[in-house]
């Protein structure tokens, strides 16, 4: 296990292949899990790429820190991770809130980012009103009050099956994050607005939708899309929200087809 202090925040974070001349990727996470969706994925793209990978403040092993965050406050540390690493260009992936942080790092250190892959996210991502009541749900019952509802979004019925032990796995995980962490990120998704900031992009980019996520439809990642110069849009068939989990192989191929699209870099 590898953590880093972040200012007052410790991040648990992981490193592989770096030191090589292969392309990184660093991967953010989306809301209610850990870096350890991210697995499957990893084994499809093999050994040409490196990968940094973290639990995003408030997930995982990492400090939840204070309450509630900004989207800023996660792109900062990856910044801190990427500088930490010495990783001076990277391909910054990112699923859901992930997808926002993205956009964030993206908006503060542009000169980090190659490439960016903006999964099952938008420039904006629901109303006030939505997250304000799924914080208040949370701090009346707790977040195993969600985690049903959470799951229906998330994952295809077809995926959610009782003996399915990846949706079992994935539903375990949401549970166990820690309440001040998803309440927090919540807030951050919440405030976060970043439809102005997307048309400066200028580094290849590409937004991809499950054809039957919940969370963020295909015409929300759509709509994303549309406001980034030259981005590409793809959609995964069969699919929900987290792909890396549903659908790992099809997702890797669809991102892996863009990224040997990228100038050599």
């Amino acid at each position: 296990m590898h953590f880093l202090r972040v200012g007052e925040n410790v991040i648990h974070y992981r490193a592989l292949g770096l030191g090589s001349r292969r392309p990184v990727i660093a991967f953010i996470n989306s809301l209610g899990t850990d870096f350890r969706i991210w697995d499957a994925v990893i084994e499809e793209l093999g050994h040409e790429y490196a990968f940094i990978l973290h639990d995003k403040r408030g997930h995982g092993l990492s400090d939840v820190g204070r309450s509630p965050c900004s989207i800023d406050d996660h792109a900062g540390d990856l910044v801190a991770l990427l500088d930490h690493l010495g990783v001076k260009s990277a391909i910054v992936w990112g699923l859901s809130v992930g997808g926002l942080i993205a956009q964030g790092f993206y908006a503060r250190r542009p000169d980090l980012a190659r490439a960016l892959v903006l999964s099952n996210t938008a420039h904006r991502i629901g109303a006030a009103e939505m997250w304000n009541a799924r914080i208040d749900k949370i701090t009346a019952d707790g977040l195993a009050s969600l985690v049903d509802p959470v799951m229906e979004r998330w994952f295809t019925p077809a995926f959610r099956q009782p003996d399915n032990a990846t949706y079992a796995g994935a539903r375990n995980m949401l549970s166990q994050q820690p309440e001040a962490g998803y309440s927090g990120t919540c807030a951050a998704i919440r405030d976060a607005d970043f439809t102005e900031e997307v048309g400066r992009i200028t580094v290849p980019a590409l937004c991809v939708a499950g054809d039957q996520d919940g969370s963020t439809p295909p015409a929300l990642v759509h709509s994303l899309a549309n406001l980034i110069p030259a981005s590409r849009f793809v959609i995964i068939p069969d699919c929900g929200h987290i792909p890396c989990v549903e659908q790992p192989r099809a997702y890797a191929h669809a991102v892996g087809d863009f990224l040997k699209t990228l100038p050599e870099h």
